[in-house]
């Protein structure tokens, strides 16, 4: 057998088969994901192991357990534009191997990217075989994404965050403006912790814009912009929300992201994860 830490710190590609049992994170129909993000503290074949353990099968793949770190500006532009997509495609591979669905690839388009950068980030959604973006993106964005998007016909979710700019995503409005006059596939990627910390009602939201709506970020935050704390211990209609996916049968991917401060992030994953099950009980 090996022990946890000997698990972590091997590729996917030694381990025997019978390392890993399948998981089935889906609980009275709806899918409970991980933001991958979450476990930005270890590697890409380390996350899958800890997923694993954890029993999570579906993750929206945080583009940093991709992207060499420390690189400057224009050396990450000039990865992004060259990157053999086969190496995304090997890593779809990893993910099947591991018995865990790929919901979606977080790529963050900003307003500095090159055109080269945008087409990009849909290629490698592609070669990743999927069909759904998330991007921590600004609104004035939204027109030049959606050209890709609408060629490529794959969709592209919005993330807020819980600060109030004219440019940033945060607001019910700022989620119109960007959608005005575009097609289907520009749509939102709701942090319901976020939401509701910049003064809004995930659960009114959801109710009335799920068909726009391609995943959910699932955190815990106290309202009038308060902090990040474990599951249960902040504002967030974590349950009411999980309710809704649940009895409105609805299939957008629940994904956990934790960003509170804790002792050991799989640790912490598995307690967000037991809360999100014993809610949806």
């Amino acid at each position: 057998m090996f022990s946890r830490r000997e698990f972590a710190s091997l590729p996917l590609a030694a381990l025997p088969a019978a390392a890993f049992a399948k998981p089935d994170s889906r609980v009275r129909g709806v899918t409970i994901g991980l933001q991958s993000y979450s476990l930005r503290d270890r590697s890409l074949d380390a996350l899958l192991a800890a997923m694993g353990e954890i029993g999570l099968s579906s993750c929206e793949l945080w583009q940093g357990h991709l992207e060499p770190q420390g690189l400057s500006r224009q050396e990450i532009a000039k990865w992004r534009e060259t990157v053999d997509l086969q190496e995304f495609e090997a890593v779809r591979k990893k993910f099947d191997a591991a018995g865990v669905e790929l919901n979606a690839y977080n790529y963050s388009f900003r307003e500095d990217f090159s055109e080269a950068e945008v087409a990009r980030g849909f290629e490698m959604a592609k070669a990743l075989g999927i069909r759904k973006l998330t991007a921590s993106s600004n609104v004035t964005t939204a027109r030049r994404i959606d050209r890709y998007a609408k060629k490529e016909k794959i969709w592209v979710g919005m993330h807020n965050h819980s600060r109030i700019t004219p440019n940033e995503f945060a607001t019910p409005q700022n989620f119109a403006d960007a959608m005005r006059g575009m097609s289907e596939y520009i749509a939102v990627n709701l942090d319901i912790g976020h939401f509701l910390a910049a003064g809004f009602d995930p659960v009114e939201y959801l109710e009335k814009n799920h068909r726009r709506i391609v995943t959910l970020h699932i955190k815990d935050r106290k309202k009038n912009q308060g902090e990040n704390v474990p599951f249960g211990q902040g504002d967030t209609p974590i349950k009411e929300v999980l309710r809704v996916l649940r009895d409105k049968r609805l299939s957008i991917p629940a994904n956990i992201e934790y960003e509170y401060k804790g002792a050991d992030a799989v640790a912490e994953v598995r307690k967000c994860y037991e809360y999100c099950r014993a809610a949806l009980a």
